[in-house]
């Protein structure tokens, strides 16, 4: 069998490094442009907050059905075909989104984009799982990282983009969602020029699902990375919305807030890994869950002259995911495709559940103190907002069961 020279093999690497970091700053821009975006729909369509909440849960749906596909999908197809797919579909959503004149149509077209999305994040899992062998924390905390960078630029980009005119039409926000969901054009270059390691495991070298479903450990990584994805993702559906409409934030000061969120979210990535691969995994997870949730309802129960302590609670949610993506890798090697598809499909269906709740709490608690409308603003926020906090909690006591378990077996990781 004939080596690979190794400027190609350096080559080869970097176009899988270029494809995971741009791939994630791909998947920061869409995810989080919308936080922005959110009060100019709802003004647009006249939507209530349970509405919006419905169609951030429907999102999660679309996110949720590729998890279930998409796993299959690269066995089938391989991660580079899959990849182009989802970064495709995403220019096409992003057209659809812009073309948008009612709420359903508005509905599908975010639909389509959050399938591509969790096909994007499946597959760089994968491979993320597939090429980090050492340092293995650090190197998937660095390739987040270009999430929350990418998160940092995206409420400021799309408040930019919706204040300036382009040959004299204004950018509403339709448009910037095409204009930012176009850049997807760029990381498809490296995705077609690379080659991508995994798909020639053995299948006799594999677990089934059943097998792998027997392991209390994997139930305990489901119910961890669903609460602490929750309390990561719902911050940028609802922070914007939170500030301007409980304490009368401009849009500009409230996106600002959000960009210190994952200003603080980007160094824990950037800056934590190698901290996270010395003390162990199954610790760092409890210690950074425990933190998001303590500055969260520090944030919410202090008051408008605590709000830094949003921001703060990034430092705590960022490590969480790609902790929990570092274990995976060590602990089912050769079976992280299957595990990453599994445990994110049923993550999935946790997020779709927590946007609905959350919208379905401050529209409850709104009704309670109906009779004063200021107040019911602010209490029908803050309870919202609250349900975050205590799912960062969840997470960190799911992490301690965590611990407590493999430290009885002598497998801390």
């Amino acid at each position: 069998m004939t080596s690979i020279p190794a400027p190609r093999k350096k080559r080869n690497y970097i176009w899988q490094l270029l494809t995971v970091y741009l791939g994630f700053i791909i998947f920061g821009l869409s995810e989080n442009i919308k936080g922005p975006a959110i009060p100019r729909i709802q003004l647009s369509f006249d939507l209530d907050e349970a509405q919006i909440g419905t169609l951030l849960s429907l999102n999660s749906l679309g996110y949720l059905i590729a998890c279930m596909f998409t796993g299959l999908l690269v066995r089938k197809i391989g991660i580079k075909a899959t990849s182009v797919i989802s970064f495709s579909s995403m220019i096409v959503a992003g057209l659809l989104i812009w073309i948008s004149k009612s709420y359903s149509f508005l509905i599908g077209s975010t639909f389509l984009l959050y399938i591509g999305n969790g096909m994007l994040e499946i597959g760089l899992a994968i491979l993320a799982a597939r090429i980090f062998t050492r340092n293995t924390g650090t190197m998937m905390n660095l390739a987040h990282f270009f999430y929350g960078l990418s998160s940092i630029v995206a409420p400021l980009l799309a408040t930019g983009l919706m204040s300036i005119t382009i040959l004299g039409y204004t950018v509403e926000w339709g448009l910037m969602y095409f204009i930012v969901l176009a850049f997807s054009l760029i990381p498809i270059i490296p995705t077609v020029l690379g080659k991508f390691p995994g798909d020639e495991i053995k299948a006799e070298d594999r677990k089934s699902l059943r097998t792998l479903a027997s392991d209390y450990s994997l139930w305990l990584l489901v119910g961890i990375l669903t609460f602490g994805v929750i309390a990561e993702l719902s911050v940028g559906g609802w922070l914007v919305n939170y500030l301007e409409k409980s304490y009368e934030w401009s849009t500009l000061s409230a996106s600002a807030m959000l960009s210190y969120f994952f200003i603080g979210f980007s160094l824990a990535r950037l800056l934590l890994g190698p901290i996270i691969d010395r003390i162990g995994y199954n610790l760092s997870v409890i210690i950074v869950s425990m933190f998001a949730a303590i500055c969260t309802f520090i944030a919410v129960l202090g008051g408008e002259g605590y709000a830094i302590f949003f921001a703060l609670s990034g430092a705590g949610v960022a490590p969480i995911y790609p902790t929990v993506m570092a274990f995976i890798a060590k602990r089912y090697p050769n079976d992280s495709d299957v595990v990453i598809s599994f445990i994110v499909t049923i993550m999935g269906i946790g997020t779709v559940i927590g946007n609905y709740v959350i919208g379905l709490i401050i529209n409850g608690v709104k009704h309670m103190y109906r009779a004063e409308p200021a107040i019911a603003v602010l209490r029908g926020y803050q309870a919202g907002y609250l349900f975050i906090g205590v799912s960062a909690l969840l997470c960190a006591i799911l992490s301690i069961m965590m611990y407590t378990h493999l430290k009885k077996q002598k497998q801390l990781i």
